[in-house]
């Protein structure tokens, strides 16, 4: 626990040391606006000791142009502080989600495998998108709520020093109430992100199975799980704006104790004052003064105030710092895998007694597994659903890892290799590729963006893509749907085959890549896969009679044992 207390606090520092050097801009700005604020005070107060005391200074055309000037000053600088906050706030949550989605590919599929997709997503967007009043509000805040009150201080203090001592009295008190409420606006917030965690996690599993949910007739009780969730985020929303509201009152409660102290001392002085009979003059300087530092209380306070306000950002941060141990460090994942394999010579794979439990009540799901795909040639994992086929293609991707034994690539034992070079040397297809919203040139570049057309045509090309692709309205510039929308499933695996034509890996994972197509158009894709397996080291795991005559050999799973293997799968 003080390891974990330790890193966040570790991660908010270093995150304050990179935005206060976007923040000093505002602050200085802060400064500026503070002392525009006290010249409107002095205006203020000089013309209104002008009308109250019969016979004083008459003159009250200066401080009414210098009021409408400093109100125009202090608009300028104000407008120029939000702007340059709002830049402020955009360059950090852009430098900050960039490092996540580094920190997520980094993890790879281990990192999905551990945390939920919704998890993911939570951090990379709505925790990113909380800290933006972090760096636009509270380090100028944190500065602000130090460095203004001490310049109007010490303004006030060359007026009244008794007036300026009862503000920094009453100002001292401020910190220890915020460090109060402070404790628990951090707890809420972290409480208010977890249960938004969760909703975004049930929301999105549940529109990934709404088909399900309404076949089986469970669309009320899934409505009422969700609802319950919602209610979850309100109660603990609502529970974070109870914690900055009594921050707030607690500058509140200073504010007007300071206030009426301070104008109870200048009464006091400015009756002793007229029971001594001084002239209009000298009254209306002494009725001037006092209004100035009464007035000035609550500029005082107010950058108390933005600080309360801002505090709730803070708390965002400590709920953050939190949410980031879940990333992975580069330097650990570096330190993890150092090895990088030469696939110059293509890419051989190689289980060596491999063994992996999902549920242990259900038994083992692979059992002492051991077999070697050289390079340039074909294994085909042969057996019936269950037998451990996918299993072995998610643990070469890298979801998993094996309990017992090792994979070995090129000699090199799997888990000692860096990720990058393990995306580098694999392509996979599965049963369903994901496809996304865009249009089907994106879709195939996504593979390797910056191929040139010539390299594009070819890979549509040998994935016998070209077909179909003419007889679309708009061609490659098609738009396609989520999930392959407007596609067959024959079409989407075409699109899948010329991605892994177009990145041109050494191993080629294939894992069921026909099994929801219909007779014909299997034998078509696999005519396609053929060709993309030549010269490449390929692991296709199907239970299709249509594999026979993939060429390779052949390993039998059943239950997760091998039961024969070198067989020719031809």
């Amino acid at each position: 626990m003080n390891d974990d207390k330790t890193v966040m606090k570790a991660w908010t520092k270093a995150q304050s040391r990179l935005g206060r050097r976007q923040a000093m801009p505002v602050v200085l700005l802060g400064l500026a606006l503070a002392a525009t604020a006290v010249g409107q005070v002095w205006c203020i107060a000089s013309v209104l000791a002008s009308v109250l005391v019969p016979g004083g200074e008459p003159a009250v055309m200066w401080p009414l142009a210098g009021l409408v000037v400093l109100a125009i000053v202090r608009a300028v600088l104000q407008m120029g502080s939000d702007i340059l906050a709002a830049r402020a706030g955009m360059k950090a949550r852009a430098r900050l989600r960039g490092g996540v989605l580094d920190a997520i590919l980094r993890g790879g599929p281990g990192l999905l495998r551990r945390h939920h997709t919704g998890e993911l997503t939570a951090l990379a967007v709505d925790r990113i998108e909380a800290l933006d009043g972090f760096f636009a509000r509270w380090l100028p805040a944190s500065v602000l709520w130090i460095a203004a009150p001490l310049v109007i201080g010490v303004l006030a203090a060359c007026i009244q020093p008794g007036s300026a001592l009862i503000m920094a009295i009453c100002g001292l008190a401020v910190p220890f109430g915020q460090a109060l409420f402070g404790i628990g606006a951090a707890v809420a917030s972290r409480n208010q992100f977890l249960a938004m965690t969760r909703l975004q996690a049930r929301f999105l599993d549940r529109v990934r199975g709404i088909a399900t949910i309404v076949l089986s007739g469970r669309t009320e009780d899934e409505t009422r799980r969700l609802a319950a969730a919602a209610e979850e985020l309100r109660v603990r929303t609502m529970k974070v704006l109870r914690v900055a509201f009594l921050s707030s009152a607690s500058i509140d409660c200073a504010m007007v104790v300071a206030l009426v102290l301070v104008a109870l001392r200048n009464g006091a002085q400015l009756m002793a004052l007229h029971d001594q009979g001084v002239p209009a003059a000298i009254m209306a300087a002494h009725v001037a003064r006092g209004l100035f530092v009464v007035l000035l209380v609550p500029e005082f306070f107010a950058p108390f105030r933005s600080l309360a306000l801002a505090y709730q950002d803070r708390a965002h941060a400590s709920g953050a710092a939190a949410a980031m141990r879940i990333l992975p460090d580069a330097t650990a994942v570096r330190a993890a895998g150092q090895a990088v394999c030469q696939t110059g010579q293509g890419v051989s794979v190689a289980f060596e007694h491999v063994g992996f439990t999902w549920d242990p009540a259900r038994g083992a799901t692979l059992d002492d597994v051991s077999f070697t795909a050289p390079a340039g040639q074909t294994v085909v994992l042969w057996g019936p659903s269950g037998s451990g086929k996918s299993t072995i293609i998610e643990m070469l991707l890298g979801f998993i890892q094996p309990e017992s034994g090792r994979i070995a690539v090129n000699g090199t034992d799997m888990a000692t290799i860096v990720p990058e070079a393990l995306v580098a040397m694999t392509s996979w297809i599965g049963q369903k590729p994901v496809l996304f919203a865009g249009t089907l040139r994106e879709n195939i570049l996504f593979a390797r963006p910056d191929a040139t057309d010539g390299q594009l045509q070819a890979a549509i090309r040998a994935a016998a893509a070209d077909v179909f692709i003419a007889s679309l309205p708009h061609g490659l510039e098609t738009l396609i749907g989520e999930g392959g929308f407007g596609l067959s499933g024959g079409q989407a695996q075409r699109v899948a085959i010329a991605r892994a034509f177009l990145k041109d890996a050494p191993l080629l994972l294939l894992d069921e890549p026909t099994s929801h197509l219909d007779p014909q158009t299997e034998a078509d894709v696999f005519s396609s896969l053929r060709a993309l397996a030549a010269n490449r080291t390929v692991i296709l795991a199907s239970h299709s009679a249509a594999a026979e005559g993939f060429g390779g050999r052949k390993v039998v799973l059943d239950h997760g044992r091998i039961v024969t293997s070198g067989e020719n799968a031809s």
